[in-house]
């Protein structure tokens, strides 16, 4: 038997035996080690078979009888069934036409505009990004690129799934770090000389003269300002001393005014001691101790913005080997020359070359001097350095060190690598002649983007070192840019003694990563009620799963609310989806998830209010998606499935004291109960202190609802205190108000009863610049010049007469009443 055209079995000679006891004996034997019940309708030999055998085999021919009795079911089937056309089979199936799904699009500014991302190899990405030059305290400019490549790189990773190497560079020589390292080196020497005041003095008195010319020449107006603000702090310190030292005053009196001219003048005397000295200091060691510190210092910033550190770090102080071959690789393609021993890029090689194209970035720019000129540094932009290049477009590959510059050697001799180079060998060195993302600031695009991609793709001879270039958006402060000059210069441990890693994040997540952010008061406090408003929410879901349930309570019967909700959450998910593959558009995703929570408390409310419980599973799936996208972002730490965590300690403290916490306020309801009832007020007086002074100290709130259980939630200690103290000014606004109020009304009062006490009879006398004469009850009949009063000026006087009549009147009866 068998359900398609082929034979269940071969039954061969058996169909030609036909002596009918020596045919069953046979097909017994046949079918005793095959299958005959396998199909759902007779085969043409089953057929054949059948109709070989007049009747039905006996009963000691087992399998031969079972075989036959199945044959015989069959062919009484298909006959009683008449409108059978062949055998039963399945029907056809066609897959659904399904919806259009989202594709992941970047914004690459190699197009300027959103391209679908395409890895390279499979699901593996290689992404680099330009780290920091480690000579000073990191910014908030810093800050707006690292959270923001933070958040792209875990998204690609544990949102999308994509297997990220994540390489990053530390800039620790440059022209900044040079001079900002022979200058600190400088200042200490002169200090530990332990000057006396008077050559204090007339060393910043020398230092003044370059100082003020370099205040004259100035014409950028920030520059400028912080030039003057330096200028009068010098002079304010250079007064007291310059008096002290006229009037020969004791050492006593001009050592500390000598301190204090030398602490506010140091950047001056500084700058004025590399001029004279910078060219001796030539120890390498001295020029690493600097960025060593700042390095710390900027890894100890990022680990505190929750910033992942990078797969890969490389410092170029230890590339400058791979630096010096990639550099004598150039040379020989033909894009590199030689010149009084620096190396430069030759921009008119390259991009005249058919396969190369110089500025792919940014190619209007080609040709600004000052955005060239700040690429090579302050150090490298003497004349004589200029006149070695053949065109003003090229740039440094090798400088030769100058007296007063950390050096190596090379095969041009003695020198350190340009700045653009740096990145071009150490991204090669690790991830090859084409990786898939390049990051950095906006305004790195040109030059030291365009020259990274100019020298590297002439090193690797290809057009495709980099296929994505990503740039985060600059940070403006207030609507201002940011400036030691104006004062807003607000470094990453500033901003977080204002507010916690998550809310800067937070801050970051609701802005697209590409347009500029400001950082301002009002950004933070949308960030901050965010938080707050996702808190709540968490806290709330948190007090509906801890209400006691059995193991099958847990599952409870969908209304139409439960499906109206849950139809709002896909909607969601799937918005949240759309938005992230859209440029990864987290302000998007914010928005969405935000509007998920305002469903889902509309809900919980609706279902407080009709005295039912919410759906355990629902929210707890909502909620534990709401968590799962913050650990994504990086807003979230730690292994809670819903919410943030409490305290930022490792321990699971809600699990720990919540049994405790609800056992207290069991205790606490019930005592409130027993204190109502007896109507002890002093005892309701206790709990409330309990609830607004004693737990917020623990970092414990309780709400109270009418006629429903107290809803118990651990909250930052902090958040807490806040809230107690916001609470408190506005009682005590209320309080203000109302008091205000009260005397108003008492002033009114006062008014209306000094106002009673008038006669009517001399309301009217002592207004004499507006009257002249009066009758007999003290009403006006002429004006002030002596003319007779109109009937509509007596009409109106009239009016306030009798009205002063019977306010008097009620004066009269209340004072005959004894009031």
């Amino acid at each position: 038997m068998s359900s398609s055209a082929e034979t269940a079995f071969d039954f061969g000679s058996l169909l030609q035996i036909n002596e009918e006891a020596a045919l069953t004996a046979a097909l017994n034997d046949y079918l005793t080690s095959r299958s005959y019940l396998a199909g759902f309708g007779p085969s043409q030999a089953d057929l054949r078979a059948f109709k070989l055998l007049p009747r039905p085999p006996d009963p000691q021919h087992v399998h031969a009888l079972r075989w036959y009795r199945h044959i015989s079911a069959l062919q009484q089937d298909l006959t009683a069934d008449s409108s059978m056309k062949g055998k039963r089979v399945q029907p056809p199936w066609s897959p659904p036409a399904g919806t259009e799904v989202p594709q992941l699009r970047l914004y690459n500014s190699l197009t300027r505009t959103k391209e679908p991302f395409v890895p390279q190899k499979g699901n593996k990405v290689t992404w680099y990004c330009c780290g920091p030059t480690v000579y000073d305290a990191s910014h908030m400019g810093h800050a707006r690129s690292y959270i923001s490549f933070d958040i792209l790189r875990r998204i690609l990773r544990d949102y999308f799934k994509y297997d990220v190497l994540y390489c990053m560079n530390i800039t620790d020589i440059d022209d900044k770090i040079i001079k900002r390292a022979r200058q600190n080196f400088l200042l200490d020497q002169y200090r530990e000389k332990q000057p006396q005041a008077a050559q204090i003095l007339q060393d910043v008195l020398s230092a003044l003269v370059p100082f003020q010319e370099q205040l004259a020449s100035t014409t950028d107006p920030d520059k400028k300002q912080m030039l003057e603000r330096l200028d009068a702090a010098v002079a304010a310190a250079l007064q007291p001393l310059q008096g002290a030292m006229e009037s020969k005053a004791a050492d006593d009196v001009l050592r500390p005014l000598a301190q204090v001219l030398l602490e506010n003048s140091k950047d001056l005397l500084a700058d004025w001691l590399d001029k004279q000295f910078g060219s001796e200091v030539t120890e390498n060691s001295i020029f690493s101790v600097l960025p060593k510190f700042w390095e710390g210092e900027f890894h100890r910033d990022m680990e505190a913005l929750n910033v992942l550190p990078p797969d890969v770090l490389t410092r170029v102080s230890e590339y400058v080997p791979e630096i010096v071959e990639f550099v004598r690789k150039i040379v020989s393609n033909g894009y590199g020359y030689e010149s009084n021993g620096s190396v430069y890029f030759d921009t008119q090689s390259f991009d005249s070359s058919p396969r190369h194209s110089y500025a792919k970035l940014v190619p209007e720019a080609v040709g600004d001097q000052k955005a060239l000129q700040e690429g090579e540094g302050d150090l490298s932009i003497s004349a004589d350095r200029l006149s070695e290049k053949k065109s003003q477009n090229d740039f440094a590959l090798w400088k030769a060190s100058k007296p007063g510059e950390p050096s190596w050697n090379s095969p041009w001799g003695k020198g350190r690598p340009g700045w653009h180079i740096e990145c071009s060998a150490m991204a090669g060195s690790i991830l090859g002649e084409s990786m898939d993302i390049h990051g950095g600031g906006f305004d790195l695009r040109f030059p030291h983007h365009d020259n990274e991609l100019a020298q590297s793709e002439a090193f690797f001879q290809n057009d495709c070192w980099v296929r994505y270039f990503l740039h985060t958006g600059h940070l403006t402060i207030a609507g201002c840019k940011m400036s030691k000059s104006l004062k807003n210069f607000i470094t990453i441990k500033d901003a977080l003694a204002k507010n916690t890693a998550r809310q800067l994040r937070l801050a970051f997540l609701m802005h697209s990563w590409k347009d500029t952010l400001d950082y301002s008061s009002n950004t933070m406090e949308s960030a901050v009620q965010y938080e707050k408003f996702m808190n709540e929410f968490f806290l709330n879901v948190k007090d509906v799963l801890r209400a006691p349930t059995d193991l099958t309570g847990r599952f409870e019967k969908w209304e139409d609310a439960e499906v109206e909700l849950n139809s709002s959450f896909y909607d969601r998910k799937s918005a949240v989806h759309r938005a992230l593959c859209d440029n990864v558009d987290t302000r998007g995703a914010m928005e969405e998830m935000r509007v998920l929570v305002g469903h889902s408390n509309a809900y919980i409310a609706a279902r407080k209010s009709a005295r039912l419980r919410p759906n355990r599973l629902l929210l707890e799936s909502i909620a534990s998606y709401l968590t799962a996208m913050l650990k994504i972002f990086g807003a979230i730490e730690g292994s809670d499935p819903i919410g943030f965590p409490v305290g930022g300690r490792a321990v699971d403290l809600e699990s720990t004291v919540m049994p405790y916490l609800a056992v207290l306020s069991d205790f606490r309801e019930n005592v409130r109960k027993i204190a109502r009832e007896q109507k002890v007020a002093a005892l309701l007086q206790l709990c409330d202190v309990v609830r607004d002074d004693t737990l917020p100290e623990l970092g414990v709130r309780l709400e109270d609802h009418e006629g429903q259980p107290t809803v118990v939630k651990l909250v930052d200690k902090e958040t807490l205190l806040k809230e107690k103290e916001e609470k408190k000014k506005m009682e005590e606004e209320k309080k203000r108000k109302k008091e205000e109020a009260a005397r108003k009304k008492q002033e009114q009062e006062m008014a209306k009863l000094a106002k009673m006490k008038v006669p009517p009879c001399e309301m009217f006398r002592s207004e004499t610049d507006k009257y002249s004469k009066f009758d007999e009850t003290g009403f006006p009949t002429h004006d002030a010049e002596g003319k007779e009063l109109s009937k509509g000026q007596a009409k109106k006087l009239r009016k306030l007469f009798e009205a002063q009549e019977k306010l008097h009147g009620e004066y009269l009866q209340m004072n005959q009443n004894g009031n």
